[in-house]
C-alpha cells in the first residue's frame, strides 16, 4: 500500500516541472507505467504472502466498480441491533452497508484493503464483503462495516476509517451473507 502512495505521491510531484511549465508527454507516461508496475509489484506481493485464489487475483488486478469512503459500526453500545435491511443477523467483518442507489443490495463486494487484514481470531481477511445492510446515514458514496460486537470490535478495520476503499463487484448473493465457517469464496 505504501509502495503504491508513495508512486502516486512521486507522479503527482514529477508531474509539475519546477518552472511551472508543460510536462513532456514522455515524462508523463513513464511516472504513469512506474506508477502502474509499482502496484503490479504490490499485488504480486500480496499473492506471495497469502493464499491466494484465482478469483482473488483477477478481482485485485480489476479496475475498481466503485471508490466508497469507509465508516465502522459495531452492535453494542449505540451501535446496529438487530437483523439488517434483508432481515438477516449481521455478520462481523462480512456485513457492509451501503447507499442501494450507489451499491446496491445482495451485491458480493471485493475489498482490496482488507485482503489479509488480521482478524482477531488469527484468520486472514479474504476481501469479501456482503452489502446486506443499508442505514440512514449512508448517503452517496460511503461503505459502513460491520465490525461486529463492541467497540474492540473494530480494532482490527480502525485503520480504514474514513479512508477511501477501492471496490470490485464479485456478483450477488441470495440469501444471507454467509457466516466464516459456512464461506465458499
Amino acid at each position: 500500500m505504501l509502495n503504491t502512495v508513495a508512486a502516486l505521491a512521486a507522479l503527482w510531484a514529477l508531474s509539475f516541472s519546477p518552472t511551472g511549465g508543460p510536462v513532456p508527454y514522455e515524462t508523463v507516461l513513464a511516472q504513469e507505467t512506474a506508477a502502474a508496475e509499482a502496484q503490479a509489484a504490490q499485488i504480486a506481493q500480496l499473492a506471495d504472502a497469502l493464499d491466494i485464489s484465482d478469483e482473488q487475483q483477477q478481482h485485485l488486478e480489476a479496475d475498481p466498480d466503485w471508490r466508497a469512503s469507509a465508516r465502522l459500526y459495531h452492535a453494542g453500545g449505540g451501535g446496529a441491533t438487530g437483523n439488517d435491511s434483508l432481515g438477516c443477523r449481521p455478520i462481523p467483518m462480512r456485513t457492509v452497508a451501503t447507499d442501494p442507489r450507489v451499491i446496491p443490495r445482495r451485491t458480493r463486494l471485493f475489498i482490496r484493503e482488507t485482503v489479509g487484514l488480521e482478524l482477531p481470531d488469527g484468520k486472514k481477511h479474504d476481501g469479501y464483503w456482503y452489502a446486506s445492510d443499508t442505514g440512514g446515514a449512508i448517503r452517496g458514496a460511503k461503505i459502513d462495516l460491520y465490525t461486529g460486537h463492541g467497540r474492540q470490535s473494530m480494532r482490527p478495520v480502525m485503520p480504514l476509517n474514513m479512508k477511501t476503499l477501492t471496490i470490485v463487484d464479485a456478483g450477488d448473493f441470495d440469501g444471507c451473507p454467509p457466516s466464516w465457517e459456512t464461506a465458499s469464496n
